[in-house]
Order: structure tokens, then C-alpha cells, then sequence
């Protein structure tokens, strides 16, 4: 499907040549104007009645108890309006972007539809992806393939005092929207190709040619195989040597600032590249080794999270770096108890093969502090299974050097449908799960029971140069990297949101404001710890400061 997101809805043939859909939470579906306002997209030709809509919409039964929402056609099937479901606890998405796919999913029947989404501007975003992830683009099956088709998605807008139109997307807004979306499809399709259509070569191409077509505002440099261990790359070359495909260091890199810099300014992304996991030496079972082809999940997202900041305009200097290997199986491949030289000049005893993104993530976490000097270094990855055990399958699990950046990935996570929650941060007690006595730690821990998911992370966090005094976020989306066997392009809208320049221009999310309804309701002025007034006027920045409308952080 091609997907075209329009700030207003279209003159289109009736729906006889096509379809429509028009979702929202009930409570606002049952909003004065809502028939007028999609009237172009539910009844071109007079096809359905306000008083027909009105009565559908009134048959709505979304369960308090369920999630599943509710569905009633009208006019034989071909138009249907949609309400989500009424549940919602605090750490979840407003506008139910989880439930909103599979809705979307189930009511689209390849042929070109109209979507009209009434929300409030808060849930645009969230609920753009959301519909992005219903039309996967990776696809090889040979039967059944299915005529192109149009989806044209248009937001009726409720205004602050709940009005249906008192607000609207202005053109920049939708192409921003679509930006985004388009980066989601994206990351997700590189997740699900298989490695022999995706493997470290390929998936280094992939790059190259994301940065070409961003034009000559930004440059790459590829260290890659055998230059890997010649720089000191232990962890990345040794994870990756065994494999035919070399492995590789990819390293975006786009100035935003104009010339000008301040504390704050440089950005780092760094993604977990692993376009095929068995384990090594360490091999997983029959039934663990498949789907390990999404073990570059990370790396997918900071790619396209890479691409959508930039399109957008992001005012940082940013570089997104992909450690990209394959985790084979040779006779040089890496073996427990080799002994790791890394680039951090630590040392690493290998007691598990299989614990091999902490390696690869490790060397980039430290090339991004030491060479690129970020002042926000953040690794994003498939790391470990644990963390679907602490959050879920729809949660990433997050660590952070810096209690109040937490905060601010955990409201950007519930603005824009990625979702994300803490995870224990706690390096003084967990990094004794590494000890080792023959090298500087060992990458895998003695109790499997002790915060597993939190102890990679400080893993990770222990490469960072002893002189780095900047702020460290690990994302950890073993999780939501997938759903129902297909790829979700999880953390390129969770990087925009919390780094970007804001997707819709009036958005009023405030980073660094506890959880909960006030870090979303501030409507005017910069706030700090969600109480107290900052110096710096709304659209400007200052260390230490977080502005309302531009949500960055710093």
C-alpha cells in the first residue's frame, strides 16, 4: 500500500470505487460536527446519512473490561466507523496506538481507502505510526499478490475546548507526519528481510544509501573488517570475524547546528547491527535461533530515526552509528573464555558467545563519546530476553545515567506510541555480576536472576571513556522489536520525539516532567521538574532548561 497522510480529506469517487474508515474513542466520535467533517471520505455521494452515522456511532461498544474496541459498518461493508478501546492506564499511549493497528489492520481491505482519525493534535503522531506499521512493505509470497492500492489518512482535529475542526494540520505538519511514518515502514522492512537478502554488506549498502539521498549535508565513514581490528575494535570485530560478510562500523554524520555550538549540541545514536544471531559457539537451541534475523532491529531504528531527523530538521549535530555483524559460527569464530581487548583498553573474558551485542555495542558506545565527543550518547538494541520478562512485549526497557532524561524518554515514548519503561539502575551492586579473574569483567553474568536486563545495560555503560560526563540512555527493545511475526520499526519515532524538532509545530510535550496527565498538559511557558519556571522564553533553549515547544532536552 502507499500511504499518503493529506491535511484535509479529498474529492474522491464514491464508495463504490473505494473505501472509508473513520475511527476515534467514542467519546469523541459522538462530537458535535464529526458527520460534516467526514462527510467527503464516509459519504461522497450521500451513500450514508448523518442520521445513519450517528446511530452507528451510537451502537459503538467498545468493553471497559476488553480491548479490543468495536466495529459497526455501514453502507454494505464498505465504509465502517471504528471506535478504540476505552482502557487506559498510566503507562500507556493515549490514543492506543497498539489497539489502533490491529483495527486498521482488520477493517482495510486492499483497496483504496480513505482513513479519517478524529483525535485531539496530541494523538497525531503516535497515531500516524501506528497506522504506518498495518501495511508492512517486506513482503516475497508468490500467490496471492494483491493490486497496488492508496491509503489516504486525514486528521479531524479536536481544539483545546474539544471542538471537532477548531484545529488542523497545516502541509509542513503532514509531510513531517509522513516523514516519520515512512521511516517506520522502513526500519521495520530492513527487520524482517531474512540474512541472505540482509547481511552485513547489504545492510551497510542500506546506509549508504540512506545518507545519499539526504545529499551532501551528510557525510559517512565505514570502518569495516580487518581496518576493525586494526583500530582496536575488539568487541565488534570479534563477534563479527567468523561470519563471510565482514563486519562494520557505519557512521552517519549531519551537522543542524548552522555553524554555531553549545554544551549540549552533539548527539550520538548507536544501534545494535546483528543481522543474524546463532548464539556462536554458545548456539541457541531449534527453537530460539529463529527470528534472530531481527536482531538488527536497533540498528533499523537509529538508521531511520537518523533519516526522519534530518528530513524534519533536527538543530543538533547528530551522528548515527550502526554496529553491524553477524554472530557465526567458523573455526575462528570468537570462543568462550578468549580473552577481548576492546576499544575502551578494557578487557572482556567471554563466558558467553551469546551475549554478543554488549560487545558490539560497547566499542560503538565508546568511538561515540571518545571520537565524536557526544555529549548524549544512546544505544538502542535487541539486547535481552530478560527485558521482555521486566516490561513486556510492548514496553522497551530503559536505563539512563540521568534521572530526569529517564523521565523525558518515558513521556516522548507515550507521545509517539513507543513505549517505554525504566528499568533498575543500579551499577554499584550490579557490575559485580561480571567479575572475572582473569580480565577486567566477564560479558555474561554469574546469577541470571539478578536484574539481567539492567546488567547488560551497565555492561554497555562501562565502555564510556572515565572522562565522559555527559548523559547515557539505553533502550533495550527486545520486545516490541516485533509483533504477530511482523517488524514494528520500534524506536525511530521514540528517537524524533525525544531529540527532534517537533513533528507538529505546536506540540506541547514536556520532557523531564514526572509521569503522569501533567507532563502532557503544560500549555504555555518552559518548565523544569514539572514545577518550576525556567529563565528561557518558550522556542529558545538553555543548559539545563526544557522548552515547551521545541521539547529538546538540554
Amino acid at each position: 500500500a502507499v500511504i499518503n497522510f493529506v491535511p484535509d480529506i479529498p474529492e474522491a469517487g464514491s464508495l463504490e470505487e473505494r473505501s472509508a474508515l473513520l475511527i476515534g474513542h467514542k467519546n469523541m466520535l459522538t462530537r458535535s460536527g464529526v458527520y460534516e467533517a467526514s462527510v467527503k471520505a464516509i459519504a461522497p455521494k450521500g451513500e450514508v446519512s448523518k442520521e445513519a452515522l450517528e446511530a452507528a456511532i451510537k451502537a459503538l461498544s467498545p468493553s471497559a473490561e476488553s480491548d479490543s474496541g468495536d466495529t459497526v459498518p455501514l453502507f454494505g461493508k464498505l465504509a465502517s466507523v471504528v471506535s478504540l478501546p476505552e482502557r487506559c492506564s498510566r503507562s500507556n499511549c493515549p490514543s492506543r496506538p497498539d489497539a489502533l493497528k490491529r483495527l486498521v489492520k482488520g477493517a482495510v481491505k486492499s483497496k483504496d481507502t480513505i482513513i479519517v482519525v478524529v483525535c485531539p493534535r496530541s494523538h497525531v503522531v503516535a497515531s500516524a505510526c501506528a497506522i504506518a506499521r498495518a501495511f508492512p512493505l517486506y513482503s516475497q509470497k508468490t500467490s496471492g499478490k494483491k493490486e497496488p492500492y492508496t491509503v489516504t489518512v486525514s486528521f479531524v482535529l479536536l481544539d483545546v475546548d474539544g471542538i471537532v475542526g477548531g484545529d488542523s494540520l497545516k502541509a509542513e505538519e503532514c509531510a513531517n507526519v509522513s516523514t516519520l511514518a515512512e521511516s517506520v515502514r522502513y526500519a521495520a522492512k530492513l527487520t524482517d528481510m531474512p540474512t541472505c537478502e540482509l547481511n552485513c554488506t547489504a545492510f551497510t549498502k542500506e546506509a549508504l544509501a540512506i545518507a545519499k539521498s539526504l545529499g551532501s549535508r551528510v557525510s559517512v565513514q565505514v570502518i569495516a573488517g580487518a581496518e576493525l581490528e586494526a583500530k582496536g575494535f575488539g568487541g565488534l570485530f570479534g563477534v563479527g570475524k567468523a561470519a563471510d560478510s565482514p563486519p562494520a562500523l557505519v557512521i552517519l554524520s549531519y551537522d543542524g547546528t548552522g555553524g554555531g555550538s553549545h554544551p549540549g549540541d552533539t548527539l550520538c545514536w548507536v544501534g545494535k547491527g546483528i543481522v543474524y544471531d546463532t548464539g556462536g559457539l554458545s548456539i541457541k537451541s531449534k527453537e530460539g535461533m529463529p527470528t534472530m534475523k531481527r536482531d538488527m532491529g536497533g540498528a533499523a531504528g537509529v538508521l531511520m530515526a537518523f533519516n526522519a531527523a534530518v528530513k524534519i530538521g533536527v538543530k543538533k549535530r547528530l551522528h548515527a552509528l550502526l554496529c553491524i555483524a553477524e554472530n557465526a559460527v567458523n573455526q575462528v569464530a570468537y570462543r568462550p573464555d578468549d580473552i577481548l581487548h576492546m576499544l575502551s583498553g578494557k578487557t572482556v573474558e567471554v563466558n558467553n558467545t551469546d551475549a554478543e551485542g554488549r560487545l558490539v555495542l560497547a566499542d560503538g558506545v565508546h568511538y561515540a563519546a571518545s571520537t565524536l565527543k557526544g555529549h548524549v550518547v544512546v544505544d538502542m538494541c535487541t539486547l535481552t530476553g530478560a527485558q521482555k520478562i521486566a516490561a513486556g512485549n510492548l514496553h522497551a526497557g530503559i536505563m539512563c545515567n540521568d534521572e530526569v532524561m529517564e523521565h523525558a524518554c518515558v513521556n516522548a515514548g507515550k507521545q509517539c506510541g513507543d513505549l517505554c519503561v525504566p528499568l533498575v539502575y543500579c551499577p554499584e551492586v550490579l557490575m559485580k555480576e561480571f567479575k572475572s579473574e582473569v580480565a577486567d569483567m566477564k560479558n555474561s553474568v554469574a546469577s541470571r536472576t539478578n536484574a539481567q536486563a539492567s546488567c547488560a545495560g551497565h555492561f554497555i555503560e562501562a565502555h564510556l571513556p572515565q572522562d565522559f560526563h555527559g548523559k547515557w540512555l539505553h533502550i533495550d527493545m527486545a520486545g516490541p522489536v516485533d509483533e504477530a511475526d511482523r517488524c514494528t520499526g520500534y524506536g525511530v519515532a521514540l528517537l524524533v520525539q525525544l531529540f527532534g524538532q517537533p513533528v507538529m509545530k505546536d506540540e506541547l510535550l514536556i520532557p523531564g516532567t514526572p509521569p503522569g496527565p501533567a507532563a502532557l498538559s503544560v500549555a504555555e511557558g518552559c518548565v523544569r521538574d514539572g514545577s518550576e519556571m525556567c529563565e528561557s522564553c518558550i522556542g529558545e533553549e538553555s543548559s539545563g532548561a526544557f522548552v515547551a515547544q521545541g521539547h529538546t532536552y538540554y
